[in-house]
C-alpha cells in the first residue's frame, strides 16, 4: 500500500522544495571582494550581487518568471544578464553596475537574440557575446569595447559559423578572443579558433577528426596562455595552449581514471585546479604548473561542480557551490593545499533528514555500463519506483540535493537517476553514440535499468514509472512509445515531442544545437528526425502521461506538445497537459511546489 500523500505546506517534501539554496555563485577575479550569486530565497531564483567579506546579498534581478544565468565583470564594476519575456530566453544582454543603477542595453541595435555565452576581458575594456539572432542565420560572434565613461560601444561582428559556439575566452587585455567552432567537414567536433577582436584570426588548435576541445580561461598574468581541454584520447584532459606562440601544453595526470576538466587558474600562475569526475563521482585535484605535479585534495565527498566550477579564492581557499543527495547547495570554503573543509561561507537553509543516494550500475543490452544513483525509502522492497533522466543530454546526474526525489522518497517509493548514453564525463565515445540516433541507446539505457531494479527487488514490476525533464522528459515519452508494456504512466516536464517542429519553433542557439545531435537539417536528414521523435510512435502509447510546459520556452517549445497532446486524445489515449506561463521550466518555488504535487496526485491515481 502507498502512504497517503502529503499535500500540506508542512510537509517535510515541501519544507525541502523551501529552503534557501545557493544555485550557484561566481567571483569578480581581479576584485574577488566582489561576486554574484544565484539563489531562491525571494521565493524564485533571482541574481544577486555578493559583498564577498560581509557574505550581504543584494538582490539585482526582479524578473517575475526568475532569472538564473548572470555573469559579474572581473573588474567587479557590472553584472550582465540576457533580459527576455516571460522566460522564452530571446532579447537583449544588459549590464548594471554592481552597487545597482539603471539596465543598460548592450546590443540596442540587434534583433532580439538566444545566446549561451558572454564574456569580458580582466580588464574591462572588451566585451564579447555569441548569440544567435534568427532563424538559418547561424551563430555570430560579437566584440563590443566600451568607453571608460559607461558607454558601451557599437557591437562590431567578429565571426559567423553556421554551426554552434563554445565560449568566447577573452584574453586580459582583450588582445584575443577564442571560440570552439567545428571545423570544415565536421559539425559535430570542435577546434579552437583565436581571433582579435577585429576578427583578425591569430591561429587555431585542433586533435583530428572526431575529436573536440573547448576553451576554459586565460591566464592571470597577462599573457596569451588558454587553460582549455581536449578528448583526443577519448575522455576530456586539460591543456594549456599559447595563442602567441602556438605551443601547447598537455597536463600531465597520470592515470586517473574518468574525465578531467580544468576549473580555474591560480591568481600567481602557478595552481591549476582540476575537476576529476569518475562514475558520475567528483574528485577536486590541485596541479603545479612548475613542479609538474598533480595533488589530490582530500574534501568530502559530495559535487563541487553542477552549474560551475570551483574557483581560488582570497585567503588560500577553494570556493564551491558544494550539495549531496540530503544536502541543498551551499558555497563551501576549502584549503587550498589540502582540500579540507574549513567553513560554510554562504549556507543553505535548514531540511529535514533525507534518504541518502548511492552509486548503482548495470548493464545494458549491448554489455555496456551504465552507472545510476538510487535512494531507498524506509521498509521492505519491492516498492513502487520512479526511473528519472536528467536533461541535456550533454549533462551528468552527480550526488545532487533533489527535493523532487526526496518527495518520492518520503512517500515509500524508490528513485533510480542514470546517467545514459549521450552523458558526459564518461567518454567521448558514451557521450557520442546516441547522435544521429536520438532516442535509441537512451532508452535501451532505460529498459536495462528497470529490469535491473525487479531482478534486484527493488522495484514493482507494474508500478514503475519514468520521469524526467527536457531531453529526461523527451526520453519518458519515447520509452512510453517504444516498450508501452514496461511503464505504468510516465511524467515528462518541458518535453521534446517532435524534432522538426521543435528546430520550426526553438531558438536559433537550440536549432544549432538539434543539428550538433541529430547530424544536420530536418530537410537534410528527415528520417532521422522522424526516427527519434515521440510523436512518431504515440500510437503504440498505453500508459497514462503527465505533461507540465511553459507557453513561452524556446528550448522545447508550445505547439509541438499541443500536437501531441491532441493526438493522444483523438487516440482515447490517457494524457493530462498542464501548463505555467514561464519558460523551459519554473524557477518560482510555490510553482514547482503545485508541479510536484500535480505529479504526485497523478501517480497515485495511476497506481490506486
Amino acid at each position: 500500500m502507498l502512504k497517503e500523500p502529503q499535500l500540506d505546506a508542512h510537509a517535510p517534501w515541501e519544507q525541502r522544495f523551501r529552503a534557501p539554496v545557493v544555485l550557484y555563485s561566481r567571483l569578480a577575479k581581479a576584485a574577488p571582494h566582489r561576486g554574484l550569486v544565484v539563489t531562491n530565497k525571494p521565493g524564485r531564483y533571482q541574481i544577486h550581487a555578493w559583498d564577498v567579506p560581509t557574505g550581504e546579498l543584494r538582490q539585482v534581478t526582479s524578473d517575475p518568471t526568475g532569472k538564473i544565468f548572470g555573469y559579474v565583470q572581473p573588474d567587479g564594476r557590472y553584472i550582465y544578464y540576457l533580459v527576455d519575456r516571460q522566460g522564452n530566453e530571446l532579447g537583449h544582454y544588459v549590464r548594471v553596475p554592481f552597487e545597482g543603477g539603471e539596465e543598460q542595453d548592450l546590443t540596442p541595435g540587434l534583433p532580439a537574440y538566444s545566446s549561451f555565452e558572454i564574456a569580458v576581458s580582466r580588464a574591462g575594456n572588451l566585451i564579447g557575446l555569441s548569440v544567435a539572432e534568427g532563424e538559418d542565420r547561424g551563430m555570430q560572434l560579437y566584440a563590443i569595447e566600451p568607453a571608460e565613461n559607461g558607454e558601451v560601444g557599437e557591437p562590431r561582428l567578429v565571426h559567423t559559423s553556421p554551426f554552434i559556439y563554445s565560449g568566447p575566452a577573452i584574453s586580459n587585455r582583450g588582445e584575443a578572443l577564442v571560440v570552439s567552432v567545428p571545423p570544415e567537414g565536421d559539425p559535430q567536433h570542435f577546434r579552437l579558433l583565436a581571433l582579435d577582436r577585429t576578427g583578425r584570426e591569430l591561429g587555431e588548435l585542433w586533435d583530428g577528426p572526431g575529436s573536440s576541445i573547448e576553451p576554459r580561461l586565460f591566464s592571470p598574468l597577462g599573457d596569451l596562455r588558454l587553460l582549455a581541454m581536449s578528448n583526443a584520447s577519448g575522455v576530456n584532459r586539460p591543456l594549456v595552449w599559447d595563442v602567441s606562440t602556438g605551443e601547447r601544453v598537455d597536463l600531465g595526470i597520470g592515470e586517473l581514471e574518468g574525465e578531467v576538466q580544468p576549473a580555474d587558474w591560480s591568481e600567481d600562475g602557478r595552481h591549476i585546479l582540476l575537476v576529476h569526475n569518475s562514475k558520475a563521482v567528483q574528485q577536486l585535484y590541485l596541479y603545479d604548473m612548475q613542479e609538474r605535479a598533480l595533488t589530490r585534495l582530500e574534501h568530502p565527498s559530495g559535487t563541487y561542480a553542477f552549474f560551475y566550477p570551483p574557483y581560488f579564492a582570497p585567503g588560500g581557499e577553494i570556493y564551491a557551490d558544494w550539495e549531496d543527495s540530503t544536502h541543498p547547495s551551499r558555497v563551501v570554503a576549502l584549503d587550498a593545499r589540502t582540500g579540507a573543509y574549513r567553513r560554510d561561507v554562504l549556507n543553505a537553509g535548514e531540511v529535514p533528514p533525507g534518504h541518502a543516494w548511492r552509486s548503482v550500475s548495470f548493464t545494458s543490452s549491448d554489455g555496456q555500463e551504465i552507472q545510476g544513483w538510487l535512494g531507498l525509502p524506509g521498509g521492505e522492497g519491492p516498492f513502487p519506483t520512479i526511473l528519472n533522466t536528467h536533461g541535456g543530454p550533454t549533462s551528468v546526474a552527480n550526488d545532487l540535493f533533489s527535493a523532487s526525489s526526496q518527495m518520492w522518497l518520503d512517500h515509500g517509493f524508490a528513485f533510480l537517476t542514470i546517467n545514459y548514453r549521450g552523458s558526459t564525463t564518461f567518454g567521448r565515445e558514451f557521450e557520442e553514440q546516441i547522435r544521429g540516433d536520438l532516442g535509441h541507446w537512451e532508452v535501451e539505457d532505460m529498459v536495462a535499468a528497470r529490469d535491473w531494479l525487479v531482478e534486484q527487488g527493488i522495484a514493482q514490476p507494474n508500478r514503475i514509472v519514468p520521469q524526467g525533464g527536457s531531453y529526461g522528459g523527451y526520453l519518458t515519452l519515447m520509452a512510453l512509445g517504444k516498450y508501452p508494456e514496461l511503464w505504468a504512466g510516465g511524467l515528462a516536464l518541458v518535453p521534446v515531442v517532435d524534432w522538426k517542429m521543435n528546430h520550426e519553433d526553438s531558438a536559433g542557439t537550440l536549432q544549432a544545437y538539434d543539428e550538433l545531435l541529430l547530424g544536420g537539417k530536418p530537410e537534410e536528414v528527415p528520417e532521422r528526425y522522424t526516427a527519434g521523435s515521440p510523436l512518431t510512435y504515440v500510437d503504440n502509447v498505453s500508459a497514462p502521461v503527465l505533461i507540465i510546459a511553459g507557453h513561452n520556452d524556446t528550448r522545447c517549445p508550445a505547439r509541438p506538445i499541443e500536437v501531441y497532446a491532441e493526438r493522444m486524445r483523438a487516440l482515447g489515449k490517457p494524457v493530462e497537459l498542464e501548463w505555467f506561463d514561464a519558460g523551459h521550466g519554473s524557477l518560482v518555488i510555490e510553482q514547482q511546489i503545485e508541479q510536484a504535487r500535480s505529479m504526485l496526485r497523478f501517480v497515485y491515481k495511476l497506481l490506486d
